[in-house]
């Protein structure tokens, strides 16, 4: 699997996506700098990784979205490629336009950092289809701004077409309907803020987030 990491300043969780992904596939990712106008050529899967890019002036993942990189992953999207945000990358994708809603503050105004239980909602898709609809999985949060909302008519629309792909097992964050992450249309983007990449291992104290990645792999 030929892959590649978004890396933006302020990035801090890129190199933990990285050593996720080249435990899973055996081969490292390309780390990919904002300021790149084009991804490397026949790349399969992309990740925008967590941290604080450009350090969420404005709102988070607002400038990041306007990176020139950004414009080549959304593309690369349209043509099917698999692209993966967590945390603050899930930010910079509904900032960017490629899923809907938004991420607030939370509702406790506190910085939650934490393993958290999730249902897996949807496990039809090329990055759930190795867990079981309804399991239960543990992976860490670490966030300010993870409050997922949306309106009704976008709630019920991402509930109607299965595009809940993670949801929270108790409230976290206030996340409208405890929504942990969501799907594209099209179900070859997700964004999540619980991150997958820091529990791949027993040494991370399970290795839940593993099959994400094993998902995209078998998909491929």
């Amino acid at each position: 699997m030929n892959s590649a990491v978004i890396v933006f300043p302020g990035s801090n969780c890129d190199r933990d996506m990285a050593v996720a992904i080249e435990q899973v596939t055996g081969k490292a990712p390309k780390m990919v700098w904002h300021r790149e106008t084009s991804l490397p050529d026949g790349i399969d899967f992309i990740a925008v990784p967590g941290g604080f890019s450009y350090g969420d002036y404005l709102r988070c993942g607002a400038i990041a979205a306007r990176s020139p990189i950004v414009a080549a992953v959304k593309q690369a999207a349209e043509r099917g490629v698999r692209v993966l945000g967590v945390c603050n990358g899930f930010q910079v994708l509904t900032e960017a336009g490629m899923l809907p809603g938004a991420l607030m503050r939370n509702a406790t105004l506190d910085f939650i950092c934490r393993d958290v239980a999730l249902t897996v909602t949807n496990s039809d898709s090329d990055f759930t289809r190795l867990y079981a609809a309804g399991e239960q999985v543990n992976f860490p949060v670490a966030h300010h701004d993870g409050n997922f909302n949306a309106d009704t008519e976008t709630l019920d629309r991402l509930e109607g077409e299965g595009r809940v792909a993670f949801r929270y097992t108790t409230a976290i964050n206030g996340s409208a309907r405890d929504i942990a992450g969501i799907l594209n249309d099209k179900r070859n983007v997700l964004g999540m803020m619980p991150h997958p990449e820091r529990m791949v291992e027993p040494a991370h104290g399970g290795n839940d987030g593993r099959r994400l990645f094993e998902s995209v792999l078998a998909a491929l």
